[in-house]
């Protein structure tokens, strides 16, 4: 029993150096490495956060392009037939958002939502009008009439996404 204390005393203090050295080198690592992640969090914030911004700008410039009062002026030609300037409106508004649909990177999911919410309701609208123009009518009817149906809206889809957009950029920025 002697030889066994002796030992005893011999190698506890040594473990118990042990266990408070490991403990400290633990608690050392730990924090080298949650100051490690900071860091690289804080690099990545440094680039990321100009392309988010960019990405919300795209899909500002994205919803004023897709904006029934800039979309006729800009889509409109002379000559054109109600039918003909259904389809290019549709065909931009759709490669519009094809354009822009990898922003959904950068931006929230209610967000990209309600963007995508805009574009369903605006080429609804598109659809709505071309029911109510004659087969013969012009783009200019079309578009009169597109224009008449947005303007009845209360709050139009466009203005709803661009302002989700800009409340979405204050409480980030």
């Amino acid at each position: 029993m002697d030889i066994f204390s002796n030992i005893l005393l011999a190698v506890l203090p040594s473990v118990v150096v042990f266990l408070t050295a490991f403990y400290i080198i633990k608690k050392f690592m730990e924090n080298e490495q949650r100051k490690n992640l900071m860091d690289l969090r804080s690099k990545t914030m440094k680039t990321v956060t100009p392309i988010r911004l960019q990405a919300y700008e795209r899909i500002a410039l994205f919803l004023e392009r897709i904006n029934p009062n800039s979309l006729i002026m800009r889509v409109h030609k002379q000559g054109m037939s109600a039918r003909q300037m259904q389809s290019s409106l549709m065909q931009t508004i759709r490669a519009e958002f094809e354009h822009n649909v990898a922003q959904q990177i950068y931006i929230s999911p209610a967000a990209w939502k309600a963007v995508r919410a805009a574009k369903e309701e605006t080429l609804k609208i598109v659809n709505i009008a071309s029911s109510q123009v004659p087969d013969e009518a012009s783009a200019m009817d079309l578009g009169k009439i597109i224009l008449e149906l947005h303007s009845k809206l209360e709050q139009t889809p466009t203005d709803f996404a661009l302002d989700f957009i800009k409340k979405e950029i204050k409480m980030l920025f």
